[in-house]
């Protein structure tokens, strides 16, 4: 069987008829440099360029560096750049695939082998777009970073030997600053990466006017992406090469829903025109509220629920919508609770609900509650802690099935031994390790000391997991009736078993 290179688009191979192939040359000139090579950028920003040289709304390549020491830029040469993308979900309730050939990559370079091709990119004129996904880990400050080192280990200390290449090479010209697009999940990423690059411009003692270029000149944009990418499909690898006719060791593959959302001027909607053909891209000059939507509803209704499907007994996200206690549950959560605490668009934030219940029922993602737990307690003070706080202030009383999610929280850390970072718990349906920073797996199982198997001993539990203000940020039984109501939840989950619990909070 044929591997994957340009040979095949060259050839007289037959493509599968449903495969959207590239219909562009490849001598476009380079017009972006994309820091990270892994399977979300390929999957997200690279298909939608893609889609836009098909379109005939564009015209250019990407220029794909892999930030890290081990990666795939190897691979991605010797497949000419190419690779095959599956995008998989439902719409409108029935299962959907979209199969492309993505082509429009022009090379990819190792920062640590080839770190001068990277900086002689920087010299190009028509590479005007810098785009990035490093982890959230990635953009941070590196004391021992520097502009000798080749390459500067953090990624924003590469980016800013790149930006001083481009400055030095075009005399500071204003007119040849870049479009800075980061695509890591952290909050105002834009922000974050511009504030670290000018801290090392003056660390590094470079010269003040290219301080200024780099503040004046260049846009550095906050965003906020969404897309499920599950990556290579490792089970399905074989029954993918026999219908596509050839092997692909890139074979990329993700959800059908897709939505960027990006903060900035109106005149770069026109010059990248996502929106002009089809794609979910939003430009913004405040992406606050689309923030809130996916937090609350998309990241919230997974950490409010997953507590209570994984002890009653189930393992993912699909199980979980599929049953009907609990798929219930998920729903309800949503839209009683959650929407009107956030104090939005009703119409806007109800089809985002109904786009994330579509996704979190996707027969093509197995997407495991376990995995969802790691770091519950502080996902649930960032995701839904907010929204049980803003439906009391806004709606006079508390959500109960926010509130017990709170309380099935509790519950996934009882009976554990904490062993090194884990604590090896248990449910009925067997043996767990719950992951977690260590004082939070210490608070939890020092809390659970106090249960004596009575109502006044979860009231103890509860009160003494709402008082972890290192957790929380305050004392949460202040709220009030808080602690009353999560006791009463924990109870009821311990005394009769989750499913009679869940049963009772949706009855009540």
């Amino acid at each position: 069987m044929p591997r994957l290179t340009k040979k095949l688009l060259e050839g007289s191979f037959r493509f599968p008829p449903e495969m959207d192939l590239p219909a562009y040359p490849d001598n476009l000139p380079e017009r972006v440099i994309q820091f990270g090579e892994g399977n979300f950028l390929r999957a997200f920003v690279d298909w939608m360029f893609h889609r836009l040289n098909n379109s005939g709304q564009w015209g250019g390549r990407v220029v794909v560096v892999q930030p890290i020491a081990d990666g795939l830029a190897g691979r991605l040469n010797e497949q000419d750049g190419l690779y095959t993308l599956a995008l998989r979900g439902l719409q409108d309730g029935r299962p959907t695939e979209e199969l492309s050939l993505i082509g429009v990559v022009s090379r990819a370079l190792n920062a640590y082998s080839q770190w001068e091709e990277v900086l002689k990119c920087a010299e190009n004129p028509t590479i005007e777009y810098l785009i990035s996904n490093t982890t959230e880990a990635g953009i941070s400050h590196d004391p021992a970073d520097g502009p000798d080192l080749a390459p500067p280990a953090s990624f924003p200390g590469k980016v800013t030997a790149y930006l001083y290449r481009r400055f030095r090479h075009f005399g500071g010209d204003a007119g040849k600053g870049m479009t800075v697009i980061p695509c890591e999940l952290i909050d105002r990423n834009g922000d974050v990466l511009k504030k670290v690059v000018l801290r090392y411009a003056a660390e590094w003692k470079l010269p003040k006017e290219f301080a200024a270029w780099v503040e004046k000149n260049n846009l550095f944009l906050n965003t906020l992406v969404d897309r499920v990418v599950t990556g290579y499909p490792r089970d399905e690898a074989a029954v993918f090469a026999k219908r596509l006719g050839y092997e692909d060791g890139l074979l990329d593959t993700g959800e059908n829903f897709h939505l960027w959302v990006i903060e900035g001027p109106a005149r770069l909607a026109e010059k990248l025109p996502f929106t002009r053909i089809g794609l979910n891209v939003i430009w913004t000059d405040d992406m606050t509220p689309y923030r809130t939507r996916k937090v609350r509803i998309l990241n919230g209704a997974h950490t409010a629920s997953v507590p209570a499907a994984f002890l009653y007994g189930l393992d993912t996200v699909g199980e979980m919508m599929d049953d009907g206690i609990t798929g219930r549950f998920v729903r309800e959560a949503v839209y009683e609770e959650i929407i009107p605490a956030c104090g939005l668009d009703k119409d806007m934030l109800k089809s985002f609900a109904d786009a994330v219940v579509e996704r979190f029922r996707n027969p093509f993602i197995k997407h495991y509650l376990l995995s969802i737990l790691l770091n519950s307690a502080s996902k649930f003070k960032n995701r839904v802690l907010p929204s049980i706080l803003d439906h009391q202030r806004r709606l006079g009383r508390l959500p109960r099935r926010l509130v017990f999610g709170l309380a099935a929280l509790a519950a996934v850390y009882r009976d554990g031994r904490i062993n090194g970072a884990v604590l090896e718990a248990r449910r009925a349906k067997g043996p767990f390790e719950m992951r977690d920073d260590l004082p939070v797996l210490e608070a939890m199982a020092a809390a659970w000391q106090l249960y004596d198997g009575t109502g006044a001993g979860a009231r103890a539990v509860t009160a003494a997991v709402l008082a972890n203000t290192a957790l929380w940020g305050q004392d949460l039984n202040k709220v009030d009736g808080l602690t009353d109501l999560a006791a009463g939840y924990l109870h009821g989950i311990c005394r009769d078993g989750m499913a009679a619990a869940l049963a009772a909070v949706l009855d009540g």
